[in-house]
């Protein structure tokens, strides 16, 4: 709250003594200095205006005493100081009486106490004021995302106790939500007869009372209104405090509910209960470590489920959204994605991920050449054959193979892909030549070992 005239003339260390009886308790919004009979062109209204009298040098009369104290009070000025043992030995007596008769407040200030002394108080004053005023804002707002938590309802209460007054949290319709206290639910046809006002995109409207609403949500369809009212018209604080309210109810009112048909289906999973298949097929994207990162400040985080992996993260999407996750999470590695599948079907889905993903970018199943190929080897002899000879090799090296072919032999982008020294790979791949008795270096070699690996990952996924 800003500084007052009463709290500025009450400073013992000022000596300022009222004159008046005029009610200081108005709000001082700086101090101003000003010789001239009419200072009013350079003033906004609530200053403290501090003067010595010189331009009346004289005794003065009456009447310019009357003009110049109607000049300051039509203009709005807090008050008026008078520095004496100048310009006068004492506040003029008509100055006192034209100060009275238009209800302005007038202090005297000592000769000791300079000018300069007043604007210092009055500015620190302000300074404190404003402190106050960001800090009982933060505080606030703190709060109020507390609330938020526990839901909307909350929220309201947390509100009305911030604003020291009433709430109410209407639906889009205008029906009652919440309110707080009870009784400020008899308001409600009364706003609800106001509502229309906003329809043609206005963010708030004010109602006698006063009364504060402002509209929920985002684009030209509000979802909800919130209605305030207090004892005495809203201050900046306090717009500022509603306006944080609103803007944690349109965050909840716009954020995505994630997709709960697919949560009910995991959860009945988890029951050893029947899933219903969710909406949508889901898809299976194997990324890097840090892709929830990419995530976690979109909306569409919501609607994911993320799972480490060996690999780096494992995402369960809803097939609609495969193309909004793909561009926030490539950055942070290569992406596997397998192709749309029902709730049964998620394993292979993962293993068509890991079957697809490259050195670097994005790859989906559906893009390999040799999709069709393994198709034909589909079967459990084929997979036994491939388990039997990559079974001297344990998950590390067999990851180290994978990496290996995946870069077509090169040692350097494989060492890359696994994070290690590519002596360490050097030193890995010698290791399976020997257990396998395999020459890495030749195609067929090759082609041999990756079918291999294809057909034993899908028999364990």
């Amino acid at each position: 709250m800003a500084p007052t005239l009463a709290s500025v003339a009450s400073l013992p260390r000022l000596g300022l003594r009222g004159l008046t009886t005029a009610s200081p308790d108005v709000p001082v919004r700086w101090v101003a200095v000003s010789e001239l009979p009419d200072p009013t062109p350079f003033l906004q209204g609530g200053e403290l205006v501090l003067t010595t009298g010189m331009w009346a040098a004289g005794p003065g009369e009456d009447g310019e005493f009357q003009a110049y104290v109607a000049r300051l009070v039509a203009r709005g000025v807090a008050g008026l100081g008078f520095g004496v043992g100048l310009g006068h030995a004492e506040v003029p007596p008509a100055l006192v009486e034209a100060a009275e008769r238009h209800g302005l407040p007038l202090l005297e200030v000592p000769r000791p106490v300079p000018f300069v002394a007043i604007g210092e108080a009055v500015s620190r004053a302000l300074a404190s004021a404003q402190y106050e005023n960001v800090t009982r804002a933060f505080q606030a707002q703190r709060e109020l995302t507390r609330a938020a938590l526990r839901g909307s309802g909350a929220l309201t209460d947390r509100l009305a106790r911030e604003l020291r007054g009433w709430a109410l949290l209407l639906g889009p319709s205008g029906e009652l939500r919440h309110a707080v206290p009870e009784y400020a639910g008899n308001r409600l046809d009364e706003i609800a007869s106001e509502l229309h006002r906003l329809a043609g995109g206005a963010a708030s409207l004010a109602l006698p009372g006063p009364v504060v609403v402002q509209a929920i949500g985002l684009g030209g369809r509000p979802r909800g209104y919130l209605a305030v009212g207090t004892p005495r018209t809203l201050n900046p604080v306090e717009h500022t405090i509603v306006g944080v309210a609103v803007s944690l109810l349109t965050l909840g009112s716009e954020a995505p509910r994630g997709d709960a048909r697919l949560r009910a289906a995991l959860g009945s999973l988890l029951l050893g209960w029947e899933p219903e298949e969710p909406p949508h097929p889901l898809r299976v994207l194997v990324c890097g470590a840090d892709a929830p990162k990419g995530l976690e400040n979109d909306p569409v985080w919501e609607r994911c489920l993320a799972v480490p992996h060996p690999a780096g993260c494992v995402l369960i999407v809803s097939d609609p959204l495969v193309e909004q996750v793909i561009p926030l999470v490539e950055a942070y590695g290569p992406v596997g994605v397998g192709d749309p599948a029902k709730l049964g079907d998620v394993p292979r889905s993962l293993a068509e991920a890991e079957r697809a993903r490259p050195v670097s970018g994005v790859r989906r199943y559906a893009e390999l050449p040799v999709r069709g190929l393994l198709g034909l080897l589909d079967g459990p002899e084929a997979e036994a054959m491939a388990e039997r000879l990559l079974a001297p090799l344990d998950e590390t090296l067999r990851a180290s193979l994978r990496a290996y072919l995946e870069a077509g032999g090169l040692g350097d982008p494989a060492a890359r892909a696994l994070g290690v020294h590519r002596h360490t790979l050097r030193h890995r791949t010698r290791r399976i030549s020997r257990l396998l008795d395999r020459d890495l270096e030749d195609a067929g070699t090759r082609a041999e070992l990756w079918i291999a690996l294809m057909l034993t990952q899908r028999a364990v996924f």
